[in-house]
């Protein structure tokens, strides 16, 4: 690495870095809307050596903050730990697996708590009618909800246009958006994960929402609220227009396994809840009742509160995969018994918990949507100033060292 350019521009630098990433795991930048020079240069070297950029990793970091503001500085110091740790996986360096998640999220994980789970088991009974219920009683209940909850597969995407819309309309009232950005949806198969933004600049993204296994009314609203509004597509929106356009260039690429990840995807798990407020199932009752659909909002309502005391389950696999070294036919199990789940749903969540690139991704649903929700209720559980506050994370560069520090004071 040229020593004096990064000195001279450690932001260019950064992004020089994080763009040699895609040249060893495609799929490793997941948005970069910045100079296309930058990204033809690294398009056309050499494949890069792993365990050079990690040195280049260091190095970068060392120079820091190279004439950046603190703030800007160690958004880029904590990015660039995250892209070191990387980079010595890639060259085949023995990682501990909660060392990793630490190096990439910021956060320290560590198994979940089995009663906990008996307990939401329990809520979740009294939420299907069958009180007391538990093992095959409980988990057939709850597979005789899923199947009532589930949409025609011809109604996904006229329905998914529907949400988003309305959502649309919504955020924008909050949280101007420029005119001319727009999404397009998609819907695709075989892949890992249930719905992706694939954000594309100027304002553009497109959401692919993946039909391998069924979509629920009691999860379509939130999927679409966290990859479009007011959550990924939004948060990109708001950012290329503040940040980047003040001049952040840090903000024009996006990768996997850092902490911006964490950030994200907490700030989309509670996207929903910002834009339509708690209550947010008698809104989407309305437009399922539009397409001759009945949405039993209660009850619904009764799950989802249940479900979330399971948040941690599957980081709990993750942990045994890749920490303890369990089989993948046991966790499947794990998955199946506490997430109450048929065997095809528990093999798709394994499907992402062993992708090479994503295996550890899970930490940022858990840990972003814990972090994310303490930070959030500090102004309180709803109102002006949680929105507020919400609008925050859409539009500042906040990692999840910031947050804590916010909450400490």
């Amino acid at each position: 690495m040229n020593d004096g350019r990064a000195a001279a521009d450690p932001v260019v630098e950064y992004l020089r870095l994080g763009l040699a990433f895609d040249r060893i795991e495609e799929g490793f930048v997941d948005a970069y809307t910045g100079d296309p020079a930058l990204r033809a240069e690294a398009e056309n070297a050499p494949r890069p050596d792993p365990a050079d950029l990690a040195r280049r990793a260091r190095t970068l970091q060392s120079e820091l903050p190279a004439g950046l503001p603190a703030d800007r500085a160690e958004f880029v110091a904590s990015h660039l730990t995250a892209l070191e740790c990387s980079a010595r996986k890639f060259a085949g360096e023995d990682v501990g697996f909660v060392d990793e998640v630490e190096a990439y999220f910021d956060v320290r994980i560590e198994p979940g708590d089995e009663d906990r789970y008996r307990q939401a088991h329990a809520h979740m009974a009294d939420a299907l009618g069958v009180p007391g219920a538990t093992g095959d009683q409980l988990r057939d209940a709850y597979a005789a909800y899923r199947r009532a909850d589930e949409i025609p597969a011809d109604q996904v995407g006229a329905l998914i246009n529907e949400f988003a819309g309305s959502l649309r309309e919504t955020v924008r009232r909050e949280f101007p958006l420029p005119d001319a950005e727009t999404i397009e949806f998609e819907v695709v198969g075989d892949k890992p994960w249930s719905g992706f933004n694939y954000y594309l600049g100027d304002y553009q993204s497109k959401v692919a929402v993946n039909t391998d296994l069924p979509q629920y009314m009691s999860s379509l609203p939130g999927l679409i609220a966290h990859e479009a509004y007011p959550g990924h597509h939004t948060e990109h929106c708001r950012k290329e227009q503040g940040l980047v356009g003040s001049g952040q260039l840090e903000h024009t690429i996006f990768l996997v396994n850092t902490p911006q990840c964490l950030m994200a995807e907490g700030l989309a798990d509670h996207a929903l809840a910002a834009a339509m407020g708690t209550a947010w199932q008698e809104w989407a009752a309305e437009i399922y009742a539009d397409f001759g659909l009945r949405f039993d909002v209660e009850r619904a309502r009764a799950v989802s509160t249940a479900a979330a005391g399971l948040i941690r389950v599957r980081q709990d696999a993750a942990l045994a995969l890749h920490d303890r070294g369990e089989s993948a036919d046991d966790v499947a199990l794990f998955l199946q018994r506490w997430l109450l789940v048929a065997p095809d749903r528990a093999r798709q969540m394994l499907r992402f918990l062993t992708s090479p690139l994503w295996r550890a991704y899970i930490s940022t649903y858990v840990e972003g949507y814990a972090l994310l929700g303490q930070w959030l209720d500090v102004a309180g559980p709803t109102g002006s100033a949680r929105l507020s506050r919400f609008g925050r994370l859409l539009d500042e560069p906040l990692t999840p060292g910031v947050l804590r520090r916010e909450l400490a004071l």
